[in-house]
Formats: structure tokens, C-alpha cells, sequence
């Protein structure tokens, strides 16, 4: 052998021999999350202790993080730990809230932080757990409780505007919009405000010259409260009014009070929810165009019932429901709404989604006597009639190759 070429096989030993000498990490986990505030390449850069896998089936830990928003404007992650194999039945939840002000940067440290501190109890009876260090850091001052802090009593408040401008030399259209809303949110009572406002204007020039020009208007206020009268039962209430051409209204007032059953407990609201609601209605309409039934106001009663369900799990996600509206006037002037919401991992690496809507409409009684014009019809400026409406997707994934890159290398990326 010559002295060159054992001087590069030995140099490549050299290279490789740090692939071979890295020590086995003890634990294997999954990351299962949405948010956008899990940046898994993150993740794999802070937590380093455990081998980040990304697919369940070769996992020892499945850390399923959920999340919903809080009534200050923050966000409420759930994270539960599912231990899987030799960790089978070892499970634990633990919640981080983040604050309304925080940066996303924040947001993503502060729940990398708490997804590290319960994978420590996966990697404590470990060698590894003798290189992991607690640190605590101290506060200059006591923090205020949330009473003695918060001047605005819970209350948030949010205000929007938006608006464009496009066009060309033969058409053009502006659109307009704003919204105002204001939440209170505590355990016993939540009050939910929110006005809302569109005004869409278009215009088109055809080619005798001759201008078409079509508006449209949409005016929204709701207020909501609902009181927690257990861990299943709410009671509510509801305010709307609303102007809408598309709808034909020139001003609709609706009011009543709404129960509401959670055959779960709502603390496991970001994993599961299986809720029955009633709600009974008194709706006064003022109509901007004479109806097919020659009315330009009357009030009605109606009812309605829903049924929802919401769950995220191991295997994957599900949402679905079922409205039923009913008037009291005609009880066969009706609506009937549904809606689902799949994603389903079948397999190793396979998911499945599906989303479908569906309504059925047997309650126009708003129509114009006078029927559509031919422009209100293309740019779809008013509901015209029909007994169905329906929306459906679907799609597939497949994932293969390495379970176990947890290397995160950036370079010549997109940025």
C-alpha cells in the first residue's frame, strides 16, 4: 500500500469516525403540530436530547400539541406527551399561554421551552439525564395577579380596516371594509362584540360604450354572552343585525336565548368536543325589494339545533356538524347545514383529507319579487334561488424515505 493512499484511508477514518462514536439517544419522538408557532427546525435545534423522529409509528413518545385562542388575544397550547412502546401508558399534559404581545419569536420559545421540560420525564432514568442542567431564572419583583394588573378588566379590543383599488380602462372596481370588535373572556362569562362592514363598487364599460354599474353592501353587528353553568352545560344569548343586498336586506334584527350540552368536559376542548345547541329565535326583517311572498317587512319565530363534533387525536383530526333551522310560520320553510372536516393518517406515512359542505335551502322566502338582472346574476350581487348548495375537496399524502434527519442544515435555502 502506498504511503499516499493509507494517508487519505486514514484521514477518512479520521472524518467519519465522530458518525460512528455519536452516542444513542434514549428517546424518539414525534412532533404532531399545526400551529404556527411550531418551528420543528427549531425544536430540533433547542431539544437535542431526544431523537426526533417524523413518523408515529417509530416513535416512543407522541407530543400531539393543540391550540386555541384566549380571550385577551394570546393563544392556549395543549400539550399532551403519549408514551408508545416500552413508554406505553406513561401520558402527561402540560398548557402554555402565550401573551397578546408577544413576537412570534417569543410565542416559539416560550412553547419550545415547555414541550423540552415535559420530555424530561422520558429521559430522567437515562445516561443522558446526567448532562441535563435545571436552571431557574429569579424575577426582580413579584408579578401582579391578574386583577391588580389589568386595568381594562379583561376586555381586548380590536380594530380593522381594509380596502383596493384595480382596474383598466374599460372596468374598475373599489372595495371597502372595517370591523370593531370587543371580548371579554373569564372562566364564568364570556361577551363577545363585533361589528362589521363591506362595500364592494364595480363598473364596466361595454362595447357600445354604455356603463354598467353594480354595488353591493354588507352591515354586521353581533353581541354575544354566554355564562359556564358546569363542566357541561352553558347557558347564552345572542343579538344580530345585519344589511345585506346580497340577501335583500334592508335591515334583519334577530334575538334569543341558546343552551348548550358538552358531553365532554370543556377543559378537554382543544382534543375533543361533542356539543348539542338549541336556540330559539325572534327575527324582524325589513326587505329592500318586495319578496316572492309580496312581503317588504314582517317578524317570524324560528328554532334551531346543531350538533358538533371536534376531535384531534393520534390518528388525526376530524371536525363535523349538523345545523337544522326552522321557522315557526311555515314549519316547512327550513335549512338544513352540514359540515366535515377529515384528515386520517391510514397508514405509515399515507394521510388522507377530506372536507365536504352541503345545504339544503327551503327557506328563500327573502327573493326579490322582480327577479335578477342579467348583470346581478354574473357578478353574483344578490342569492338567487335554489334547493341545494354544496362544497367538496379531497386529497392524499404520502411521506417515505429517513425517519431519523434530525440534521437541520439551512443553506441555499429559499431566504
Amino acid at each position: 500500500m502506498s504511503k499516499a493512499l493509507f494517508l487519505a484511508m486514514l484521514g477518512l477514518g479520521l472524518l467519519t469516525l465522530p458518525l460512528f462514536a455519536q452516542e444513542a439517544l434514549p428517546a424518539r419522538v414525534f412532533l404532531d403540530c399545526n400551529a404556527f408557532n411550531c418551528d420543528f427546525d427549531h425544536v430540533r435545534r433547542t431539544i437535542t436530547w431526544v431523537d426526533w423522529v417524523r413518523d408515529r409509528q417509530d416513535s416512543d413518545v407522541h407530543l400531539l400539541v393543540t391550540f386555541e385562542r384566549t380571550g385577551g388575544g394570546g393563544w392556549r397550547y395543549t400539550l399532551d406527551y403519549i408514551g408508545r412502546g416500552d413508554f406505553a401508558g406513561v401520558e402527561k399534559s402540560l398548557a402554555y399561554v402565550s401573551d397578546p404581545d408577544d413576537t412570534d419569536a417569543e410565542v416559539r420559545d416560550g412553547l419550545t421551552q415547555t414541550m423540552a421540560v415535559g420530555l424530561v420525564q422520558f429521559v430522567e432514568g437515562t445516561p443522558i439525564s446526567r448532562r441535563l442542567h435545571i436552571t431557574y431564572e429569579t424575577e426582580e419583583s413579584r408579578p401582579l395577579s391578574g386583577a391588580e394588573r389589568d386595568p381594562w378588566n379583561l376586555w381586548v379590543f380590536e380594530l380593522g380596516v381594509d380596502g383596493s383599488l384595480e382596474g383598466q380602462s374599460q372596468e374598475s372596481n373599489y372595495s371597502l371594509g372595517g370591523s370593531i370588535e370587543a371580548n371579554r373572556v373569564s372562566e364564568r362569562l364570556k361577551v363577545n362584540i363585533e361589528l362589521d362592514a363591506d362595500y364592494d363598487h364595480d363598473r364596466f364599460e361595454l362595447d357600445d360604450g354604455t356603463d354598467v354599474v353594480n354595488t353591493s353592501e354588507r352591515y354586521t353587528a353581533d353581541v354575544l354572552a354566554v355564562w359556564s353553568l358546569s363542566e357541561h352545560w352553558s347557558l347564552g344569548g345572542t343579538t344580530v343585525a345585519d344589511r345585506s343586498t346580497f340577501l335583500n336586506r334592508d335591515l334583519a334584527v334577530s334575538a334569543g336565548p341558546s343552551i348548550e350540552f358538552n358531553v365532554f368536559p370543556y377543559r378537554e376542548s382543544t382534543r375533543r368536543q361533542l356539543t348539542i345547541r338549541y336556540t330559539a329565535e325572534l327575527a324582524a326583517f325589513n326587505y329592500e325589494l318586495e319578496t316572492v311572498e309580496s312581503q317588504l317587512s314582517e317578524v317570524l319565530g324560528l328554532h334551531r339545533l346543531l350538533i358538533g363534533i371536534e376531535v384531534t387525536q393520534p390518528w388525526g383530526e376530524i371536525f363535523g356538524s349538523v345545523e337544522g333551522i326552522q321557522y315557526f310560520h311555515d314549519l316547512a320553510t327550513h335549512r338544513i347545514n352540514t359540515e366535515l372536516r377529515l384528515e386520517y393518517r391510514l397508514f405509515r406515512g399515507f394521510d388522507f383529507e377530506v372536507f365536504a359542505e352541503f345545504a339544503r335551502i327551503k327557506d328563500q322566502f327573502y327573493l326579490p319579487k322582480e327577479g335578477l338582472t342579467e348583470q346581478e346574476v354574473l357578478l353574483r350581487r344578490r342569492q338567487r334561488e335554489t334547493d341545494f348548495q354544496f362544497d367538496i375537496g379531497i386529497g392524499l399524502s404520502y411521506r417515505f424515505g429517513s425517519s431519523f434527519a434530525n440534521v437541520v442544515n439551512p443553506r441555499m435555502g429559499r431566504f
